[in-house]
């Protein structure tokens, strides 16, 4: 058997590595560092929205703007993106057909509350790619993920959601939990503590445990990624998908697949390349053009169930549902821009392959240190996993979060150039990243491994 992770890690070279690095890359970025200290005064953490602090446990840099994988720095630095901004950035910053439409959008109109013209391309393209046939946008795929859950309570009359250990689907009291000796409890501050005991968590890949809960019969969702990608990467076990189908179905549970994050793995999403049979999906990031929307797709028959309990501003309420920003022009002219120039089966052709590329690219550097670990890889994206078995479910993928490992890999990154992925993520290929950055990137990739590992 193997070493664990943490034996192939000198953690004293890691250390100080760590502390070598954080002095080079606070001495480079003086003036974020200068400007954050003013807008402390202003906002918490100096900055306009809390990730944009927490996400990193280094200083945090100001941005002033970018162009294709790429993007700078206040203090005149520049960095080759593979965190592409949680996956809201997949086309790279400018991208020209984005750019455009998202222009025109602006000039003629920003929002009508009124549908636009090319709303029925958007929802008709997507019905063809992910085999859903109705659409509808909200801003976020926490709001799209909060629709869903809504209008399933309603049909099913039931209360519960079943999620899965390693899940991520928003900002939500439903899915901001984790399993307690006393139940399901918040894991975040501020959530309700009430709304998570309708929430019931078991692992991904067990089918035993998924129907051990549904069996109870006041489950009204199932909602699951395709592929977890919120604690590194977990892959579905063959079958264990239509399997889920079967048992809410079996159990009068209705099924959401969030595709978030892995719509971006493969044209039509995982859902629509495995022509997976669900009630729901839930698109989000705006697609990657970096404009705030999201979509969620539904059967016809819950189409015709929303049709009937539509929700009035004076008169009769009906499913609480929608948001004053919702489809604007400006987010369907983007969806349309990305659906027809970039999201092509030709684009994502070409970042499967820089994304196998670079999975290759690390494992033959874990190789050539002798170190027994796999390159995550699906589609665009990889990432580190620190044993020789890749994770079939959380509690397994954990043992790769090494948050001292990733932490000091981030800022090594970033002194050569590198913005690198968030710790629950791994490197994400874009559709504006180019062979050498691949190239590049494990190049600096191995040099790290050179000073930390055994």
């Amino acid at each position: 058997m193997s070493a664990p992770a943490s034996d192939h890690i000198d953690r004293a070279a890691l250390a100080s590595l760590r502390f070598r690095e954080d002095a080079a890359f606070k001495a480079r970025t003086r003036k974020s560092q200068a400007w954050l200290a003013r807008a402390g005064k202003s906002m918490p953490n100096g900055v306009p929205m809390a990730w944009m602090a927490g996400l990193f446990r280094h200083n945090s840099i100001v941005a002033t703007g970018g162009a294709g994988p790429h993007f700078n720095d206040l203090d005149g630095n520049t960095y080759c993106d593979f965190n592409v901004c949680d996956l809201a950035m997949t086309m790279g910053y400018g991208a020209k057909p984005i750019a455009e439409a998202v222009s025109r959008a602006v000039t003629s109109g920003a929002h009508f509350l009124l549908p636009v013209e090319d709303a029925v391309f958007v929802t008709e393209e997507l019905a063809r790619r992910v085999g859903l046939p109705c659409w509808q946008f909200t801003l976020s795929a926490s709001a799209a993920n909060t629709e869903v859950m809504r209008i399933a309570r309603f049909i099913t009359r039931r209360n519960k959601i079943l999620v899965f250990d390693g899940q991520y689907h928003g900002h939500i009291d439903e899915s901001l939990v984790t399993p307690s000796a006393s139940g399901t409890v918040p894991v975040q501050l501020g959530t309700s503590a009430r709304i998570a005991q309708d929430s019931v968590i078991v692992p991904f890949n067990d089918l035993d445990a998924a129907e051990a809960a549904l069996k109870a019969n006041d489950i009204a969702l199932v909602i699951t990624e395709p592929a977890l990608t919120n604690c590194l990467l977990v892959e579905p076990a063959p079958g264990y998908l239509a399997g889920l189908r079967a048992l809410s179905q079996k159990y009068g549970a209705l099924l959401c697949l969030d595709e978030a994050h892995t719509f971006q793995f493969a044209y039509g999403g995982l859902v629509g390349t495995g022509k997976l049979a669900c009630d729901f999906v839930t698109l989000g990031k705006g697609l990657g053009t970096g404009i705030s929307f999201a979509l969620y797709g539904m059967s016809r028959d819950v189409a015709d169930v929303m049709e009937k309990h539509l929700d009035i501003d004076i008169g009769p309420k009906g499913l609480a549902t929608g948001g004053t920003t919702y489809g604007s022009n400006v987010a369907i002219a983007a969806a349309r821009a990305a659906l027809e120039h970039v999201l092509t089966p030709q684009g994502y052709d070409r970042i499967t392959a820089l994304g196998q590329r670079l999975a290759d690219g690390l494992e033959a550097a874990f190789k050539r240190h002798g170190l027994p670990w796999r390159a995550f890889r699906h589609g665009p994206r990889s990432g580190y996993c620190l044993e020789p078995e890749f994770p079939t479910n959380a509690e397994a993928a954990t043992r790769s979060i090494d948050t001292d490992f990733i932490d000091a890999r981030r800022v090594f990154m970033a002194n050569r150039g590198f913005w690198d992925a968030v710790a629950s993520a791994g490197p994400q290929v874009s559709f504006a990243h180019q062979p050498a950055d691949i190239d590049l990137y494990v190049t600096q990739a191995d040099g790290f491994l050179g000073e930390v590992v055994r």
